[in-house]
């Protein structure tokens, strides 16, 4: 779609999609318009209400589609050029810094230090209270101790330490954003002033040639798995059924102390979307799951969850009787294959990370992807990983596709709408030295994967699930596996605990997600009695486990929802 600006400076087109953000599309106009613009002075404002002028600092954050602007719609913009004195770099934002809303966890980890503390050593010739360059703490990007520790990827926050400590020095009166989110595309804005691509082409708007590597950090350290019932029910529908299954992972970030400046993934529960099981992968309806998901996104955020990942099984059965499955997924085989990067690239793209750190705004993803595979030893396993930043911008200029050989994705060819840069990556040949090798017509997708560690939590108070039950009623959208979710499903789950008097073990019953969802989907309750309902069957950080009826499901029982639902579920055959 089409923006239009209109300024002193005259009327501009900006080529955008819904989902950009403001602050970018305003960062391609100062590209087009080619002044020296005070950042500080820009404000917007409609056409059709032209002096509700609004700074575009408030409004940076936003994405075209929260401003309801359409294609061809028009923008008045007003602003201050730079003087001759002010340290502004054209076209990067550097003296302003965009108010981002970040996710909580990022913004406890800015305020730590993330020192890595180190003991005395046998090499210290000082006191207890003295240190030296022996025992003195490493910063928490240092490559030592992650040699020392085996690990492949530091923490994203750990990264940025290091890339602000060279770009930005303390003493410094200006700010540079040490992040920028890759792009890949041909500029069709060209401020060259020539015709735009295909018709031609110079080294201002063509990008530059990719050097693939691997990425040496990681947006999300590790992923916890609330309780192994999760896992276990999701793995039921491949044992009962024998076709493999796909399912979204709904939960919250958190801090991973086991990594300095890191964070994990805890995982609360597995909503599976309406999908066509085979024994050799699924298909999906993309529109009806893409409706269908929005909708559990909304409820979900009312329960204090988001969703954090996608999760699928590649399993087949040994055939040895024993329960053991074949190993598909090695080092010599892949990891995840050229097709399964590239969904989980378009799923990163579609859950941008919100990032003050970035001249974008945001960069890259936290979503994460989880296989459920066979191991070496033939056991029933779970890998973690994300795409590194390289693979997002990769599928978003739509310049790689799958191929027939898994662990290779193949490169697309230039076209009249697509430009392909020159791509390389550096690979050890037969005499173990290392060269670079052009990446046409494919390359390993190896390069492109980031891996993730995963487990499960040791039952503390502080660490609280915000279920009590993951099985008992029937998941969603499993009518294939002879499960449904009806009246009488809810009357054998629920009815005989409602009729007794113990509320405590009502309370545990209804904090199931899968249940709140279906009992939603009814209608029968309305806003003030579904609020009730969740913050009596809900866990909250703040809160401790449950130990006794919360106050609020003494009020819920009474209300008039509630006891019309006991009716229902009494007179279903």
């Amino acid at each position: 779609m089409l923006i239009r600006f209109r300024s002193k400076s005259g009327t501009h087109r900006v080529e955008c999609q819904e989902s950009d953000l403001v602050g970018d599309i305003i960062r391609k106009w100062i590209d087009i318009v080619r002044v020296a613009v005070d950042l500080a002075s820009i404000s917007i404002a409609t056409a059709d209400n032209p002096r509700s002028n609004t700074p575009v600092t408030k409004l940076a954050g936003e994405t075209v589609s929260s401003l309801a602007l359409k294609h061809g719609d028009m923008l008045t913009v007003t602003y201050k050029e730079a003087s001759d004195s002010a340290p502004v770099q054209f076209g990067v934002q550097r003296e302003v810094k965009v108010k981002v809303k970040e996710l909580a966890v990022d913004e406890e980890l800015e305020k730590e230090e993330g020192l890595i503390q180190r003991k005395r050593s046998r090499l210290c010739r000082h006191g207890d209270k003295g240190m030296c360059e022996y025992c003195s703490p490493l910063p928490p990007w240092d490559r030592s101790y992650q040699q020392e520790n085996s690990t492949k990827h530091i923490s994203f926050h750990a990264y940025v330490r290091e890339l602000n400590e060279h770009t930005n020095k303390a003493s410094g009166s200006s700010y540079i954003p040490p992040l920028s989110q890759p792009d890949f595309h041909v500029n069709k804005n060209c401020p060259a002033g020539h015709v735009p691509w295909p018709r031609s082409i110079c080294s201002k708007c063509q990008p530059s040639a990719i050097s693939l590597q691997r990425q040496e950090f990681r947006m999300v350290d590790h992923v916890e798995f609330q309780h192994s019932e999760l896992v276990n029910e999701f793995i039921d529908s491949w044992r009962t059924t024998g076709m493999q299954r796909f399912g979204y992972l709904y939960g919250t970030y958190s801090k991973y102390t086991n990594t300095p400046l890191g964070i994990k993934a805890v995982v609360e529960a597995i909503w599976e979307p309406p999908q066509h099981d085979e024994q050799d992968g699924l298909t999906m309806d993309i529109e009806q799951v893409a409706l269908e998901v929005g909708h559990v996104d909304n409820l979900a955020s009312e329960m204090g969850l988001m969703r954090v990942g996608m999760i699928f099984t590649d399993l087949t059965d040994s055939g040895n009787g024993d329960g053991t499955v074949f190993c598909k997924r090695h080092k010599d085989s892949f990891f995840l294959s050229s097709l399964e990067v590239i969904m989980a690239a378009k799923h990163q793209l579609n859950a941008p990370n919100a990032c003050r750190f970035s001249q974008q705004s945001r960069f890259s993803s936290k979503f994460f992807t989880c296989v459920v595979s066979g191991n070496l030893e033939g056991e029933i396993d779970i890998s973690a990983y994300q795409v590194s930043t390289d693979a997002e911008a990769l599928v978003d200029s739509d310049i790689i596709s799958g191929s027939t050989h898994p662990s290779m994705a193949y490169i697309n060819e230039t076209t009249h709408n697509r430009y392909v840069p020159d791509i390389f990556y550096m690979r050890k040949n037969e005499y173990n030295i290392t060269v670079k090798e052009n990446a046409k017509p494919a390359f390993p997708v190896d390069y492109l994967i980031v891996s993730l560690t995963h487990g499960f939590p040791v039952p503390s108070a502080s660490n609280a699930p915000k279920f009590h039950r993951h099985t008992g009623f029937p998941w969603t959208n499993r009518q294939a596996l002879g499960q449904s979710q009806d009246y009488l499903e809810l009357k054998r789950y629920i009815l005989p605990t409602a009729n007794s008097s113990d509320l405590f073990k009502l309370q545990q019953q209804l904090s199931n997600f899968h249940l709140l969802l279906y009992i939603h989907s009814l209608h029968i309750l309305n806003s003030k009695e579904w609020s009730l309902l969740l913050a009596a069957t809900t866990c909250t950080p703040s809160t401790e486990p449950f130990t006794e009826p919360h106050p609020a499901i003494h009020e819920f029982v009474v209300s008039p929802g509630w006891q019309t639902l006991l009716l229902l579920l009494q007179e279903a055959a």
